[in-house]
């Protein structure tokens, strides 16, 4: 199944941040002081240097979750990682990106408060995976595990929403030896963490073609419209058994499924999202893989429509298991969002709603592996993209 070849299988857009984007000319800020240099004159990375290459990636993802807390987040006092300097710190180009990135999102933190949601408390933990050295450069991979806590505007608001990402963080050392950060970039296929910066506007416009699968209509982004309320459970689904599925797997992957996160893979998150539906009562529809009018997924044979945004959809509508909503606010648990980012006309990414609360869903998926993110979030860091929700 790893050579599938179909045009729009697992797709995902490549979300070139700022910050990612800006980081790679970095690199051009520091001289090559390696040039001509001895192998005796290269500086050693021992433990207690790889230790302060984890300590400053906890501050570079530490100040970007503190840019959304709303509270005062530096009493005036320099970003954490502004303070790290010796051994081991920012090059001078990576400083002015994360002073941007978190300029984002302390917009974003506005924009969010002005739709009723608010984070009264962050945290966040990076762990080293590995070091990786060769000359006067160091490639270091982490990963980050972030909890924001909600505050409670409307009082029914789940206790928190968390996410795992993972970042690749490439270091030089000058001639003095002190190692600097000069590129940071999102690795794997994650994407969509609380804390990541958005998606550059595109201007990319979608060919018109002719095709015979199902297109959903597009659903409003609008504030809160009246819904109809699902019947969770004693009817032929079981929504909060979905609910609970993909809460309990979010981050600790079930091994009875294979996982399609990592380079090349493509994405996990309509794997995940079928999943869940399977636990609540979606029943296997054999037959060819590509077919998108079958549907099944187990540990050893998925059909496309189970792993596939697109072919996901198309499924999900031929088979009539699910109608289309004509807001995202309308969606209850056990609903589906579907995002495409640059509105090219291919959806990018799939997510399962686990909670509704006050009129508001909350997601989970995997891909960044998320818990409990409201819409409004969602909606607030990419207003531009174009959404798509499905009543299951």
């Amino acid at each position: 199944m790893k050579s599938r070849k179909l045009k729009h299988t697992r797709r995902r857009a490549t979300i070139l941040t700022a910050a990612a984007t800006s980081a790679v000319a970095g690199v051009a800020l520091l001289p090559n002081w390696n040039a001509g240099a001895s192998t005796a004159a290269e500086p050693q990375v021992d433990a207690k240097t790889k230790a302060a290459f984890q300590s400053l990636a906890d501050a570079v993802f530490t100040d970007r979750t503190n840019a959304l807390v709303d509270q005062p987040r530096h009493g005036g006092k320099k970003a954490l990682a502004g303070r790290f300097s010796g051994k081991v710190e920012l090059s001078s180009g990576i400083g002015r990106i994360e002073d941007a990135a978190r300029k984002q999102l302390d917009d974003r933190r506005n924009r969010l408060a002005s739709n009723g949601e608010k984070y009264s408390a962050g945290s966040t933990k990076v762990t080293l995976d590995r070091t990786q050295v060769k000359g006067r450069t160091a490639v270091v991979v982490v990963t980050e595990n972030t909890t924001l806590t909600y505050a409670k505007v409307t009082g029914g608001e789940p206790g928190t929403t968390g996410f795992q990402a993972h970042h690749e963080l490439t270091f030089r050392a000058d001639k003095q030896g002190t190692w600097k950060v000069t590129k940071i970039r999102e690795t794997g296929d994650g994407y969509l963490a609380v804390n990541q910066l958005a998606q550059p506007k595109t201007t990319t416009v979608a060919a018109k073609t002719t095709t015979t699968t199902p297109a959903a209509p597009r659903a409003a982004i609008t504030k809160r419209p009246t819904a109809v309320p699902k019947k969770l459970t004693g009817g032929e689904y079981d929504y909060q058994a979905m609910a609970a599925y993909a809460e309990k797997y979010w981050t600790n992957y079930n091994p009875a499924y294979p996982n399609f996160n990592g380079a090349g893979a493509g994405g996990d998150c309509t794997n995940f999202v079928s999943q869940a539906l399977k636990a609540g009562g979606w029943k296997h529809v054999p037959g060819y893989v590509y077919d998108y009018t079958r549907w099944f997924g187990t540990a050893d044979i998925q059909s496309h429509s189970f792993v596939g945004v697109n072919e996901w959809s198309w499924f999900a509508q031929n088979s009539k298991r699910t109608t289309s909503l004509a807001n995202v606010y309308q969606m209850d648990v056990g609903d589906v969002l579907q995002v495409d980012f640059n509105k090219d006309g291919s959806k990018d990414h799939t997510m399962i709603v686990t909670s509704r609360r006050n009129g508001v869903p909350y997601l989970t998926y995997h891909s960044t592996n998320t818990l409990r993110r409201s819409v409004t979030s969602i909606i607030s860091s990419y207003p531009n993209a174009a959404y798509y929700a499905y009543r299951t």
